[in-house]
């Protein structure tokens, strides 16, 4: 009897047991992520809040209290439950506006982004490695995303460098006329553009030279190649995932991964669903690990970050809603064997290696390269025949103005007379 006792309390132990070391496990894991990003906070590469500022209030920060925005993905207290330590902030303008107001547009989502940063004393605009690695808050760094908010003018890429731009995205879901897009379809720019063109090559020279950043998310697949094989500093893809995992044209191909870790540089994986499930009902954190797993198989845990896309897009994975759950996926990367020293890597130290390298490639020479017959259109003033455009649009023809004067001195005369 006390043998049967005995035995019942032992399989009541083994049951009680095996209900909570898996609880344990999963504590440990979680509280090790933690530990891990309070060590090495994360530097995100891809947040869209400008944009919903623009949609939402009209850039009007007075309007809005970011500690503890609702209507986001995105504020203070979410981002320091994230544990990111810096942001970079898109000036995303609609590709609607190329040709017409681009320009304007990203100055004034640059100006949201700076008057946001100067406004909390949670965030710090800073605009160098350096600035990233001494920031004690969330440090806020400028990405332009989409080439055509330089209005293909190598002077309004060096004065967005001078206003705190450090990377910009060289197509966004349309073409410019000097690189093609991933996207087809979208719109109609510049349809027969493929991949880099001659200036194309030489904006990419241009942003090496100036210490920008070259981001090829939404590149086309013979612009990221082209790009690749021009620039001579790490380029990153600030928000994409694996082609091969998903075949999405927003995302990388394996070889394209494999001349991405020749180079040095880094994707960082979005968590955009739509470019990560490839018609899977259920995306998830574990979705999103596969492709981290896959990557690391390619090109190498030091060729990976992260940039969320938060704010650009609806529709993110499960356990990944918004920025203050960054945490869930470092756990699961945990438990899926990625070593601490890996996951410092794709938490900051993997990107702080390529904008050192990117900032150590600067030089002082000048390109005064121009882009003509390709953007020629109504709202450009061509300078360099200012003199006879100012000539037409004064009604006349040079020679027949003094004429015209004349004839209607004549008349005045005339009618003077009879009256």
């Amino acid at each position: 009897m006390e043998m049967k006792i005995s035995a019942t309390k032992l399989l009541w132990l083994l049951m009680f047991f095996s209900d909570i070391v898996p609880f344990s496990y999963e504590k440990s894991m979680r509280e090790r992520a933690i530990e891990l990003m309070q060590d090495a906070p994360l530097i995100d590469g891809h947040n869209d809040l400008a944009l919903q500022l623009r949609i939402l209030y009209q850039n009007r920060l007075s309007r809005v209290n970011l500690r503890e925005l609702n209507k986001t993905h995105t504020n203070l207290a979410k981002l320091q439950a994230g544990y990111v330590g810096a942001q970079f902030w898109s000036v995303y303008v609609l590709c609607s506006a190329q040709n017409k107001d681009a320009v304007r547009l990203t100055l004034e989502q640059i100006d949201v982004v700076k008057r946001m940063c100067n406004s909390y004393e949670e965030l710090e605009l800073v605009t160098t490695s350096q600035g990233i690695a001494d920031s004690r808050r969330i440090a806020c760094l400028i990405g332009i995303e989409g080439g055509h908010s330089i209005d293909s003018s190598l002077a309004a890429l060096r004065m967005y460098y001078d206003l705190g731009v450090r990377y910009m995205t060289l197509t966004h879901t349309c073409n410019t006329p000097w690189a093609e897009s991933s996207s087809k379809g979208i719109h109609n720019f510049y349809p027969d553009v493929v991949g880099l063109t001659a200036f194309g090559q030489e904006v990419v020279k241009e942003m090496n030279r100036l210490g920008m950043l070259i981001d090829l998310s939404h590149t086309s697949y013979t612009t990221a190649k082209a790009a690749l094989n021009v620039s001579k500093a790490p380029v990153i893809f600030s928000h994409s995932s694996a082609f091969s995992v998903c075949n999405h044209s927003r995302n990388v191909p394996e070889d394209i991964l494999q001349e991405l870790k020749k180079n040095k540089g880094i994707i960082m994986v979005t968590f955009n669903a739509d470019v990560l499930a490839c018609g899977r009902k259920v995306v998830n954190v574990s979705t999103v690990a596969d492709h981290f797993d896959y990557i690391k198989k390619i090109a190498g845990s030091e060729s990976i970050g992260i940039g969320g896309d938060y704010d650009g897009v609806e529709r993110f994975p499960e356990g990944l809603e918004d920025v203050s759950k960054y945490p869930s996926l470092i756990e699961e990367l945990l438990r899926r064997g990625w070593n601490e020293a890996e996951l410092k890597g794709v938490l900051r130290e993997n990107f702080l290696r390529v904008f050192r390298e990117v900032e150590n490639a600067q030089r002082t020479d000048v390109s005064e390269s121009e882009i003509l017959q390709e953007v020629q259109n109504s709202c450009r003033l061509d300078l360099r025949n200012y003199l006879l455009q100012s000539t037409k649009s004064s009604g006349f023809p040079s020679v027949a103005q003094p004429f015209s004067l004349i004839l209607i001195t004549v008349l005045c005369l005339i009618l003077y007379y009879k009256s």
